[in-house]
């Protein structure tokens, strides 16, 4: 059951500063999400009493929050199994498998990670809107952090690192890193291009093995753009096996061969390192298997 209060002690670093200053650096909460927790049936208190946003704070002093109950996104619940790697009061981590969609779109409303969420919630008399703090193409694998309140969404958020393995076409050898600017294709609402108009995008990768004419590569990225890994490798002329958007062949593997497979984060409470790892997903394994001399 989700814990629905935070408590923080004022550092002398931070004596002489007001509440809103505090809450803003200390837990990624602005001016209105304090209103939203105030006028939303929880509160903001200093050794018990509560303090308005203006209010200047003094070394020592408990700050309390106690956020109001939320009900849960507007989603269908639809029983599933779900691969859970670590889940506490605060986070929820799975391992989703490909093909499936983390959340509802149009043309998919009732098989998608965020039903299976819901439908487990309630199982366990559970209520929090569905936050995923990273999110996966649908048919890439692999962990993704769901946090089960705001602040806990705001205190991970930038401290997450994650790794990737990819199979890439052709033969790599060296580690690389590759900076170019990814923009939106034209013509398409989906496909992303390296352009020079476009946001700046760094990806980092390393070979792990080759096998045939292809290689696995570990990927880890600077920034999170759109189908960053697929359009990189692609632009360098390593597309992903079975990424048949960005130039891949689907000769081994019916989906673009990418896996989120370990992530690093400290708790959002007890700052202790959250470090997990996934095994490489049957798909991978087989072409492992296929390809081996």
């Amino acid at each position: 059951m989700a814990i629905g209060y935070y408590e923080f002690t004022v550092s002398p670093a931070d004596d002489g500063i007001t509440l809103k200053s505090f809450l803003r650096r200390i837990c990624g909460l602005s001016a209105r999400s304090m209103k939203v927790i105030r006028y939303g049936g929880g509160s903001i208190s200093r050794n018990g009493i509560e303090l308005r946003a203006h209010h200047i704070l003094h070394t020592g002093d408990i700050i309390k929050v106690r956020l109001p109950k939320e009900e849960q996104s507007d989603i269908t619940p639809v029983e599933g199994k779900l691969d859970i790697l670590f889940e506490d009061d605060r986070l929820l981590i799975v391992n989703k498998p490909a093909y499936m969609p983390v959340h509802p779109t149009k043309i998919h409303q009732l098989d998608t990670l965020a039903n299976i969420v819901m439908y487990y919630q309630q199982s366990r008399g559970e209520s929090y809107p569905f936050r995923a703090l990273n999110r996966l193409d649908k048919d890439t694998s692999g962990i993704v952090i769901l946090a089960k309140d705001r602040i806990a969404y705001n205190m991970v958020f930038s401290t997450v690192k994650k790794t990737y393995v990819a199979i890439c076409e052709g033969i790599i050898t060296g580690n690389g890193i590759i900076d170019l600017p990814i923009g939106a294709a034209p013509d398409s609402k989906i496909e992303r291009c390296v352009r020079e108009d476009g946001v700046a995008a760094i990806t980092h990768y390393e070979p792990i093995q080759s096998f045939g004419r292809y290689t696995l590569c570990k990927v880890w990225l600077e920034t999170g753009r759109t189908h960053q890994i697929r359009c990189h490798m692609s632009a360098i002329g390593h597309p992903l096996a079975g990424d048949t958007m960005y130039g891949g062949s689907s000769e081994l593997i019916r989906r673009q061969a990418l896996h989120c497979q370990s992530i690093t984060l400290p708790h959002p409470i007890t700052k202790e390192l959250i470090e997990l790892t996934t095994p490489y997903p049957e798909d991978f394994s087989a072409i492992f298997k296929s390809t081996s001399p």
